[in-house]
């Protein structure tokens, strides 16, 4: 966090206002706070609307909280999520100050259905921040997967990496500098010199989401298989969803994170199975890595 940026949320936190709406007393306890994500990235909430009785009352389309219980709410929130109901969702929203890398921040950028402000580089100089992973997580590519990684490097090697990852960061960020330098010099406009960045500089930005598509991006995010600098920054906001809205987000949990989807073949593959034959890859109409999946989620 910035000088300035703590001066904000001290400010903020010092001068509480009294409201009408309805609040989730989790997420106000989450205002404000940085959750440090990476060794110089955060997530905190600057804002949100709605909460658990806000999807139930667009699904009910009623007034305030009427006469449902909560045990009520929970099962129509169980029902909607599990019937791919989106429209209750989108009644809640939240706004997200996130710090990340670049690198990152362009493969969070493909989910489009949000609304997203970032810190400009052409008006602004950009901090000497760099992400460089840890040596846990400097793993060679994977020989099964073309956007996986493999065993860890270790030893020498991972240290020759480490050295050249902090000194090509280094010389890039000095050059930048240079460039755009103030000491007597014209100097190259921002918006140019800004080119010879790399990607794990951080950057930051303002993002703005509904909570239907908020889940579908955590449920692509928060997977495994998701590339472990975006999957921590998911699984920081899993936390603060779960204490915003905790049925939506427990329904979220048994049906999206922790469920599975079967294709037709493979519902028929599952009855056969039930009925007692040894069914195969061979006899299952599938490709060896539909199978492979298959058998990951019923084996």
């Amino acid at each position: 966090m910035t000088p300035e940026q703590q001066a904000e949320i001290d400010e903020l936190r010092a001068n509480p206002q009294p409201t009408l709406r309805a609040v989730a007393p989790g997420m106000e306890a989450r205002l404000y706070t940085p959750h440090k994500v990476l060794d110089h990235g955060f997530v905190r909430v600057i804002d949100y609307m709605g909460d658990d009785a806000a999807i139930c009352q667009a699904a009910r389309v009623s007034y305030g909280r009427g006469t449902k219980a909560v045990s009520n709410d929970e099962g129509l929130i169980r029902y909607l999520m599990r019937h791919w109901h989106s429209t209750p969702f989108e009644m809640c929203e939240v706004k997200l100050h996130v710090k990340l890398p670049v690198f990152v921040a362009r493969q969070w950028i493909r989910h489009r259905t949000a609304n997203v402000n970032e810190y400009s580089a052409r008006y602004s100089i950009l901090d000497r921040e760099f992400y460089i992973p840890a040596p846990d997580d400097l793993a060679a590519q994977s020989v099964v997967n073309n956007q996986g990684r493999g065993e860890a490097l270790a030893g020498e090697e991972a240290q020759r990496v480490l050295d050249w990852l902090r000194e090509d960061s280094d010389r890039a960020y000095d050059h930048y500098e240079a460039m755009i330098s103030q000491d007597g010099q014209q100097g190259l406009a921002r918006e140019l010199a800004r080119m010879n960045l790399p990607a794990n500089i951080y950057t930051q930005w303002y993002w703005k989401v509904d909570l239907h598509n908020l889940f579908h991006f955590l449920r692509l995010r928060a997977d495994p298989h998701a590339q472990m600098e975006i999957r921590v920054y998911a699984e920081a906001m899993c936390e603060i969803v779960r204490d915003w809205v905790p049925l939506a987000y427990g329904a979220f949990e048994d049906y999206r994170l922790g469920g599975a989807s079967l294709s037709a073949t493979g519902v028929e593959c599952v009855r056969r199975m039930l009925a007692g034959e040894d069914v195969t890859q061979e006899t299952s109409g599938m490709s060896k890595g539909e199978w492979r999946e298959f058998m990951g989620v019923v084996g």
